[in-house]
């Protein structure tokens, strides 16, 4: 509907394949590719907010979880920029 919407995405919702730098890494979890086909999918939704959480560039010495979670990032910062004008 048009409900205010705010999405908080822990990366540790990818596989470890796709985001190791995180303090609880899920096996079996979603793709990168998954998750921003989940996040396109809310275009036209009343997004009011958003954060990315749980990444520890500590644990991923490739940065992959740091380029996943600011492509994530850049993706819902795309969903706030496109909201229509309520005026």
């Amino acid at each position: 509907g048009d409900r205010p919407l705010y999405i908080s995405i822990d990366i540790d919702c990818l596989d470890p394949a796709h985001a190791p730098g995180t303090g609880t890494p899920e096996a079996g979890g979603l793709t990168s590719r998954e998750l921003l086909e989940i996040l396109r999918g809310l275009a036209g939704c009343h997004l009011i907010g958003a954060d990315v959480v749980e990444v520890a560039p500590a644990y991923d010495h490739a940065e992959i979880t740091s380029v996943a979670a600011s492509h994530v990032a850049y993706d819902l910062i795309s969903l706030l920029a496109l909201q229509e004008d309520p005026r």
